[in-house]
């Protein structure tokens, strides 16, 4: 019986965390149009968190690209359709996988790095003495983090797809003896920009939403060292769950305009 009326508490947490997460987004906005702004502070996050979380792009990109092409040339082969991989590959990536993937890799990079480190800092009473000193902690930790991420997480999605492709044309390169040049002409002659618009504008949701929930669990961090790692922890695990609903949304609505 003790299990049965759980259930309802935690959906009650549930649902008082989304509102409490909308509250501290309304705060953002309001926060982010009222000068001062804090464009030095801005420019570092964008160098540290696009720095910090290239390579693991860039290769997790790289690989992407390597295995669908490896997994999909047997099956292609046996339809007769070898000659569709560029296409298939390219649009996949650039449509679905590439934004996807490189929101929760950055997710798993930069929400839980955000949030251990300003949890660390309410730990310690660094945002109060902030607080305490006049200065505006929301606006020079929360602001320029969200800003920052979602300005971010489009270049590298950007960056990602392309090394994605180019792992896709060096395994067709090797195995199918299709030329570069041939290949990615195929590519772009498949892209159309209504594959490009909806997903370069998806990644920009899925940088805001990294950047909200990282500054959301580290900045009201509960005291102790154990909810620095809570706030780390519960950062990723939200970051992707939230990650797919608004990828849902967006393929949702990109449908409906397709249809149109």
């Amino acid at each position: 019986m003790a299990q049965v009326f759980h259930v309802p508490n935690k959906i009650r947490r549930f649902f008082i965390e989304i509102g409490e997460l909308s509250f501290f987004a309304g705060r953002f906005f309001k926060e982010a149009l009222r000068p001062p702004f804090e464009i030095r502070e801005l420019l570092r996050q964008c160098f540290q968190m696009g720095n910090r979380s290239l390579v693991l792009v860039l290769v997790t990109g790289f690989i992407i690209g390597l295995v669908l092409t490896l997994q999909s040339r047997p099956t292609m082969i046996q339809f007769g359709a070898e000659s569709w991989m560029p296409n298939m590959v390219g649009i996949s990536i650039v449509r679905e996988l590439g934004p996807v993937i490189t929101a929760l890799v950055c997710a798993g990079r930069i929400a839980s790095g955000i949030g251990a480190e300003l949890g660390s800092m309410r730990v310690t009473e660094q945002i109060d003495a902030m607080e305490v000193s006049g200065t505006n902690p929301f606006k020079y930790l929360v602001v320029t983090r969200i800003l920052a991420t979602t300005l971010m997480l489009p270049l590298l999605v950007i960056l990602g797809d392309a090394v994605a492709l180019y792992g896709s044309a060096l395994v067709e390169y090797f195995k199918g003896e299709v030329s570069f040049r041939l290949y990615f002409n195929t590519v772009f002659d498949a892209l159309s920009y209504g594959d490009l618009i909806p997903a370069t504008i998806k990644s920009f949701f899925f940088g805001f939403a990294i950047g909200l929930v990282g500054c959301f669990k580290g900045y009201y961090c509960k005291k102790g060292t154990a909810g620095v790692g809570l706030a780390a922890n519960t950062a990723v695990v939200f970051t992707s769950m939230l990650l797919f609903v608004i990828d849902f949304i967006a393929v949702f609505i990109s449908d409906i305009f397709y249809e149109l």
